[in-house]
């Protein structure tokens, strides 16, 4: 009898190492790794080419049942897409970034990209990354990994990350946008960002990104092997 395969949640700040760790879970588990925060960057664009007010629920979720958002895995990456354009450079911008908090606030917003969220990781074999995936989308999940990190660690890593796309920015105001973000985030109404109670916190502010994978995997493995024993 096949064993059904893990749903593993990573959740944590920005630029704690989600998207990256959880992408290399992935692929060493073989299992499908979903980026929810691109998901609500995709909607984020959206709001920003029809000239909406980030923060006006109204006119946002006016706007979401002519919105469709798809995760493509295409050439061994994952691809976004927005009503069937890919946009998965477009929702890295600093302007999308800037956005992003207030849109994927509105509980409206949360609803439709958890519903779909769940039906994506329905039969398991899946790591999701997020803010509320082990609080809200998959409060069962088998595995639940909370990133935490210094944030000077984080503002380094975001500003290397800027420099990579072509976009540098100087550290503090880097430092500033990640206080800003983490201060929404986290006081939102809608899904805050808060630590599952039965989540394993990971510090990575000292560990390189193959480390935050190992002892990621180490801890699915475990579940794994003693439920192959049962």
């Amino acid at each position: 009898m096949n064993q059904r395969k893990l749903v593993i949640a990573i959740d944590g700040p920005a630029a704690s190492g989600k998207s990256t760790t959880a992408r290399l879970v992935a692929e060493r588990l073989g299992y499908l790794h979903l980026d929810t925060g691109a998901m609500y960057r995709a909607v984020a664009a959206k709001v920003l080419r029809l000239g909406i007010n980030p923060e006006d629920a109204g006119s946002v979720l006016a706007m979401m049942p002519h919105t469709h958002v798809e995760l493509r895995l295409a050439g061994g990456s994952l691809k976004v897409l927005l009503d069937a354009e890919d946009v998965t450079e477009e929702i890295r911008s600093q302007t999308v970034t800037r956005a992003v908090s207030p849109v994927s606030s509105i509980p409206g917003v949360r609803e439709a990209m958890v519903r779909e969220q769940r039906r994506l990781g329905a039969e398991g074999g899946i790591v999701l990354e997020g803010r509320d995936i082990g609080t809200v989308v998959f409060p069962d999940a088998d595995l639940k990994i909370f990133l935490v990190a210094g944030l000077e660690a984080r503002a380094r890593r975001r500003r290397e990350e800027l420099e990579a796309r072509g976009t540098p920015a100087p550290l503090d105001t880097v430092l500033r946008e990640l206080q800003e973000r983490d201060r929404f985030d986290s006081t939102r109404n809608a899904s805050p960002l808060r630590k599952a109670a039965d989540a394993l916190e990971l510090d990575t502010s000292d560990m390189t990104i193959q480390e935050q994978v190992d002892a990621v995997v180490r801890e699915a493995e475990k579940i794994i092997a003693e439920r192959s024993r049962q």
